[in-house]
Parts: C-alpha cells; sequence; structure tokens
C-alpha cells in the first residue's frame, strides 16, 4: 500500500511516498514558492541525483499535479501511475475540540476545518488548500486527516482550562490545545518499542526541542500536559518565540513603549527567544558557536533555554507521579549532545543520569543514559510523515 504524505503551508508543500508493507519511502519531495516567480520542485530518490524541476505553478492544484508528474511519469518515477496511490495522509494543524483523532475527510470535516481556521489562521486554511486539490486530482483516493493537536485532547479539563472567566472557553475556545502531536506520540511509541517494553505501563516526558519546541508528559501512551497552550507561543523559551510570559508585559509595553498589539504580536512570536536574548540567531549551533568565543548573552540564552526545559522536566516528573523514561527528539534534541548533557546534567535528583561517551550520538535511535540511571534516557529521530502515514493506513 502507497501512501503519499501532504504537509501543505501557504505557499510550499512537502511530501513523502511511502510504500507502508515495509515502510519504505519511495520519494521525498519539497515545493516551494507556488503562486510567486520562481516556483521550484525538488524530489530526492534513494540512489539518484535530486530531481529540481523549475516550473510556474499558480497554485497548489499546480503543485499536486507536478507532484504526481514527478512521482509517475518519466526518469523520475517511483510508481506506474497515479492507481498505485492508495490513500492521501495529509497534516492539518489545529482540529480544535472537535478531533481527537484523525479521521477521512468528508465535505463535514471541512466544515468544521474552516471553523478551526479562526484558531490557527496562518495553517489550517493552506492545509484546506492542499486538501481540495488533491481531491481534485485524487478525487477516488480517500484522504485522512491527521491532527498535530489530537494527541493531546486527553489532557485532561484541570489541565487544559485557563483561569480566565469560563465563558471565553466556551464561547471562544480558548484553551490548552498542545502542538506538535504527531511527533510526541511517535517517539513515544517508538521509545517503549525500543525499550520492548508495553507503552501502556510508561510513565515518559518526551522533549521535542528544535526551533519550535514542546515538552509533553505521557502516561501510559496518552498525553496528559503538553507546554504549548492555546498556540505554540506558550511554553519554553524557543528560537524566535518568548514562550510563557507575564501577560501584563504586553499591555506595559503599549502603554510604556507605544507599540501596537501586531507589532507586540511580532516581537514575540519572531523576535524573542534565543534570537532575542543572544542578538545572535535563532540557530543553536550559531549560538552555541558563539558562546563558545565568549559572547556573554549568547552563553545567557543557552542558560535560560535549558533552565526552561529543566523546569518542566521536573514539574511534569511530579505530574505523572513518578518517570520512567526521558526522550529527546527533533533537530536540536535529536542532535545536540551539548544540548542534552546541559539539560541533564542537574537532574540526578529525579534519578536521571546519562553516560557522556554514549550522550554522543547524532540522529539516531539510542539509549543515552547510564547504567545507574534510575529513569532511561533516550534519543529518537522523530519520523511524523510516517506517524501520518500509519494513521491514514489505519483509518483506510
Amino acid at each position: 500500500m502507497n501512501i503519499l504524505v501532504i504537509n501543505c503551508g501557504s505557499s510550499s508543500l512537502k511530501y513523502q511516498l511511502i510504500n507502508m508493507d515495509n515502510e519504505e519511502v519511495l520519494a521525498i519531495g519539497l515545493v516551494e514558492r507556488i503562486g510567486t516567480e520562481g516556483s521550484i520542485l525538488t524530489q530526492k530518490v534513494e540512489g539518484r541525483e535530486p530531481y529540481i524541476n523549475k516550473v510556474v505553478m499558480d497554485n497548489h492544484k499546480d503543485a499536486i499535479k507536478n507532484v504526481i508528474n514527478a512521482l509517475t511519469l518519466g526518469a523520475t518515477k517511483v510508481i506506474k501511475s497515479m492507481e498505485e496511490i492508495n490513500a492521501v495522509g495529509h497534516r492539518v494543524v489545529h482540529g480544535g475540540e472537535s478531533f481527537k483523532q484523525s479521521v477521512i475527510i468528508d465535505s463535514k470535516v471541512k466544515a468544521i476545518l474552516v471553523d478551526c481556521s479562526k484558531l490557527a489562521p496562518l495553517h489550517n486554511p493552506a492545509n484546506l488548500i492542499g486538501i481540495e486539490a488533491c481531491e481534485a486530482l485524487l478525487p477516488k483516493v480517500p484522504m485522512v486527516a491527521v491532527f498535530d493537536t489530537a494527541f493531546h485532547q486527553s489532557i485532561p479539563d484541570y489541565a487544559y482550562i485557563y483561569p480566565l472567566p469560563y465563558e471565553l472557553y466556551k464561547s471562544l475556545g480558548i484553551r490548552k490545545y498542545g502542538f506538535h502531536g504527531t511527533s510526541h506520540k511517535y517517539v513515544s511509541q517508538r521509545a517503549a518499542d525500543f525499550l520492548n517494553v508495553d507503552l501502556s505501563k510508561l510513565k515518559m516526558i518526551t522533549c521535542h526541542l528544535g526551533n519550535g519546541s514542546s515538552l509533553a508528559a505521557i502516561d501510559g501512551g496518552k498525553s496528559i500536559e503538553t507546554s504549548m497552550g492555546f498556540t505554540p507561543l506558550e511554553g519554553i523559551a524557543m528560537g524566535t518565540r518568548s514562550g510563557s510570559i507575564d501577560p501584563a508585559i504586553i499591555t506595559y509595553l503599549e502603554k510604556e513603549a507605544n507599540i501596537s498589539i501586531e507589532e507586540i504580536e511580532d516581537i514575540l512570536n519572531k523576535k524573542s527567544g534565543i534570537l532575542g536574548i543572544s542578538g545572535v540567531s535563532s540557530d543553536f549551533r550559531d549560538v552555541e558557536k558563539a558562546s563558545k568565543e565568549g559572547n556573554d548573552r549568547a552563553t545567557l540564552a543557552l542558560k535560560v533555554f535549558y533552565y526552561k526545559v529543566k523546569k518542566f522536566i521536573g514539574s511534569y516528573a511530579f505530574v505523572l507521579g513518578g518517570l520512567d523514561c526521558l526522550v529527546f527528539t527533533a533537530g536540536l534534541g535529536e542532535n545536540s549532545a551539548i544540548t542534552r548533557e546541559a539539560i541533564c546534567s542537574s537532574l540526578e535528583q529525579f534519578g536521571i543520569k546519562i553516560d557522556s561517551s554514549l550522550n554522543q550520538v547524532r540522529g539516531k535511535e539510542a539509549i543515552i543514559s547510564s547504567s545507574d540511571s534510575k529513569v532511561k534516557v533516550l534519543v529518537i529521530p522523530t519520523n511524523e510523515e510516517l506517524m501520518i502515514a500509519k494513521e491514514t493506513m489505519l483509518l483506510i
């Protein structure tokens, strides 16, 4: 069974074609600058030179058509025809409270996704455009929506309700939703498989650390708490996002610095976090280099990041009532031994101890905890596309 995984942005489209009989990635690709000058498709296949196609793509339907052509025609093809695409799995950012799991897409589902767009105005409309483009070109192929928020719908009400007037939750849906759910779900399942332990018996904290970062407390395979909230801005300090701050700072900036709400939103999302403190970059590699060269602000930025992650790990260990497993994933979590060591260095009181030599791993599954660590510490590379394909296959 071949499943096409689509992740649609406003002007870009990522895709993978996966043979689910053996979970082989047949092709992986990216379409950029849809609807603007210089649109380009890049497709990679194991053992081949990358295929690059610079062609005018006025809209997402054009983009999907070029994706299908790259997969099925000429020297770039990996399948004989589009009939070999058995289903399409779509990444959808926000499912609100309507979707606690992945669903087969129909007109009712699309109507709800339109309503959820007010909660994710930058993402859901683009996701919908991708869905409708695929429906137009592959009308007989089942479509599945896999939501970033669905995995966190198991969080109890006392954890997702904000201490605001309850009517704001009922009328506007203001509550914690959480994000990166597909990643947290995937790595929690892989961690259990890797340890050969029943997932239902594990208390686990997963750390999705990258330019955007979040943590999740997972009890028996279910998310019971996560750091991102109503939006992906809440939680720990990130590459350019502030994470959680005193909300009164917003009104203070508006009054005392005469900064508009739109400017403040831009500052909090794009000019804060590691970039804002360091003044160097949102890329942790650049900040680590600057820190080694004696840049005090870069060092401070890294210390803030490590401290915030530690606070969440400590609090989540108590929320879980114990901890069996700590998992690092995503770009920074998978590849930065410095980050993992700095975070774990003062967590011995929670039974977390890592082995410096084992910790030198990059981008592959490994146990990095020492033999006397009470908590297993793992590196598990995330694979959201495979998780989307699995969810899709399960439904169809």
